[in-house]
């Protein structure tokens, strides 16, 4: 019998923490309140694009020590 060939899905495990979730939910919150503030200390202005929101939400869960994948080097 042939041995099958392919793509092979990896096992298990979360790419995103729950802790990570729970930041970027928090974010989106915020935004839609209008309290969500880009830039170092909020003087970047208010954020406008969900986007953003989510990638401030990321950022934040990051610095926390959460489980988030590590940023594309650009």
């Amino acid at each position: 019998m042939a041995a099958k060939k392919g793509s092979r899905r990896k096992s298990g495990g979360r790419k995103y923490g729950k802790a990570a979730g729970k930041t970027v939910e928090s974010a989106i919150r915020r935004k839609k309140r209008g309290t969500l503030r880009s830039g170092k200390g909020g003087k970047g202005g208010k954020v406008k694009s969900r986007k953003q929101a989510i990638a401030i939400g990321l950022s934040e869960a990051r610095k926390k020590g959460a489980k988030v994948p590590r940023k594309k080097a650009s």
